[in-house]
C-alpha cells in the first residue's frame, strides 16, 4: 500500500483524532497552569487533522486521480 492509498483511507480518522485532540488541548488551556501543555495539544491536533492535505499541498503525496467527467451538451 502507497503512502497515498494510506492517507486517503485514513483521511477522516485523522480528520476526527485531530478535531478530539485539538478540543482536549483547548480545554486543557483554560486552566493557567496548564496552558502551554494545551496549546501544544491544540496545534498538535490541527496538524494531525490537516495532514493528508497538508501532505499533498507540499507535494509529498500526489492528488487523487478523478474519472473525466463529460461536459453536458
Amino acid at each position: 500500500m502507497s503512502l497515498a492509498q494510506f492517507l486517503e483511507m485514513a483521511g477522516y480518522l485523522l480528520n476526527v483524532l485531530g478535531i478530539v485532540t485539538c478540543l482536549a488541548g483547548l480545554t486543557l488551556a483554560r486552566h493557567p497552569s496548564r496552558r502551554p501543555l494545551g496549546y501544544a495539544l491544540a496545534g498538535l491536533g490541527f496538524l494531525l487533522a490537516a495532514s493528508p492535505l497538508l501532505a499533498q499541498l507540499l507535494g509529498l503525496v500526489p492528488p487523487p486521480a478523478m474519472a473525466p467527467t463529460p461536459l453536458p451538451g
